[in-house]
């Protein structure tokens, strides 16, 4: 009776622990399914936001390179200086004064041997700086004339301007007393007895595109006029957008490439809303296409035979082995009109 009596709580107690069992393992599988969609889920997240940053970084670069190649191609340089060296006759008084030639330079225009200097269509402002001594050769000079040529490359006269300058006037006593009160900077070299004279010779030039400027011929028209050193400058007097670009470079730079950067993704949406529309209309349009050939084979009676033929040739292809309650109630009453018969 004990035995009996044990047997029962034996199998209850192997139930239990089946149940227990089961139990954790869905439990378990339910855990590995969950992680697992999980995982494909923070994958798929991953992998659409790393799509999406990449398309934004690439946006973002093709919109600054858009707007560097226009700043670049579209805004000219801003200054331009360059050295003049100038030459004349030196046999003035051994020979003829009609031999005798003012100092002249000739500037090039063209940088690099390729690149002008001066775009199409911008207005500059062109003066010459020269580095003069208070000398009183100087002082006695007065005014002089400076005049600058433009030519083409066809050596063909493009612009020409002519204007008047002069040293400064200082008094005797005020040399003197600047001469006393500078002395130590004098005899030391850090200091120089000179004047520095600035000739505006274009306010406004702008160069023909038709026959650009390649170069320039300046000429002092004096011939006891004593020069240190003297320096072409062009400054471009910008107006309108290029004002805007050269003055506020960093505010332009962000218009511009926040500008192309929602055109760009604009015509990217679009894009991709148009490839979505063609592929969600492409299942729309084969099922038409079938309806249309189905109502056309309604209509056609003899197409009708020809679709029965061959619905009853697949189901004899189909395997012995898939059996239906169709097949096997037709089966049943095959086997009672045989019985009959043979009875």
């Amino acid at each position: 009776m004990d035995r009996g009596s044990e047997k029962p709580v034996h199998h209850g107690d192997e139930e239990s622990l089946l149940k227990w069992v089961v139990l954790i393992g869905r439990m378990l599988v339910r855990f590995q399914d969950g992680v697992a969609m999980t995982m494909s889920h923070t994958r798929q997240r991953l992998l659409q936001g790393f799509a999406v940053f990449c398309t934004v970084f690439l946006l973002l670069w093709t919109a600054t390179f858009l707007y560097g190649s226009f700043y670049y191609s579209y805004m000219p340089k801003a200054a331009y200086s360059t050295p003049v060296h100038y030459y004349y006759r030196t046999d003035c008084e051994s020979s003829a004064s009609f031999l005798c030639s003012y100092p002249t330079a000739n500037i090039s225009l063209v940088r690099n041997n390729k690149n002008q200097v001066l775009t199409f269509g911008q207005a500059y402002q062109i003066s010459l700086e020269l580095e003069m001594p208070d000398s009183p050769a100087n002082q006695q000079q007065g005014m002089f004339m400076i005049r600058m040529t433009c030519y083409s490359r066809e050596g063909r006269e493009v612009g020409s301007s002519a204007r008047i300058t002069m040293l400064r006037y200082r008094s005797g006593l005020l040399r003197t007393i600047g001469t006393l009160l500078f002395l130590p900077a004098f005899l030391t070299g850090a200091a120089e007895q000179k004047q520095l004279l600035e000739v505006e010779l274009f306010s406004d030039y702008t160069d023909d595109p038709y026959a650009p400027s390649v170069g320039a011929v300046i000429e002092i028209m004096s011939n006891t006029v004593q020069i240190y050193s003297s320096q072409l400058y062009i400054h471009a007097h910008f107006t309108g957008l290029r004002y805007l670009l050269f003055n506020f470079p960093v505010m332009s730079a962000l218009v511009g490439v926040s500008s192309n950067f929602i055109f760009l993704s604009v015509l990217s949406l679009l894009s991709y809303m148009r490839l979505l529309l063609r592929v969600g209309w492409r299942p729309k349009q084969y099922k038409i296409d079938g309806l249309s050939s189905e109502r056309e084979t309604n209509m056609d009676q003899g197409q009708q035979g020809d679709d029965r033929d061959g619905a009853a040739d697949a189901a004899a292809l189909l395997d012995p082995l898939q059996i239906t309650p169709t097949n096997l109630s037709r089966e049943g009453l095959d086997a009672e009109q045989t019985g009959s018969r043979s009875g």
